[in-house]
């Protein structure tokens, strides 16, 4: 018995797996951990670039107020509201609440709609 092939996967497979809201904010929230180390880089650059003079200044502050800037940046705002956002829900949950099936999603729905939010109020204001 030990021998024979099994004609089934040994464990779920993407072609079967359903991602959910809980499995999808875990993932992100590593996403948006380690995109936030990027934007930290970005933003000891341009400081750095402040100190260093003018001329330096003038084309880092180009590149982080060119379009292409400004997207990274307001993605580094989303990522940092989402980033917050779940770390209070993980917070809540070490509590020892909010572990139910049903409360934990709309806990992680509520990170994404939060995030979305708070990222468009962010944007408004500065």
């Amino acid at each position: 018995m030990a021998n024979t092939p099994a004609n089934r996967p040994l464990s779920p497979h993407l072609s079967i797996y359903r991602p959910q809201i809980v499995s999808i904010s875990s993932i992100l929230t590593r996403i948006t951990g380690n995109a936030l180390i990027i934007s930290a880089l970005l933003l000891v650059w341009w400081l750095l670039a402040a100190a260093t003079g003018p001329d330096y200044y003038a084309t880092v502050n180009g590149v982080l107020t060119s379009w292409f800037g400004d997207l990274v940046m307001a993605l580094s705002a989303l990522g940092l509201w989402y980033h917050f956002l779940a770390g209070l829900r993980h917070l809540y949950y070490d509590s020892g609440r909010g572990l139910d099936v049903p409360t934990a999603e709309r806990l992680g729905w509520a990170c994404v709609i939060g995030s979305v939010i708070l990222t468009v109020i962010t944007l408004i204001i500065v």
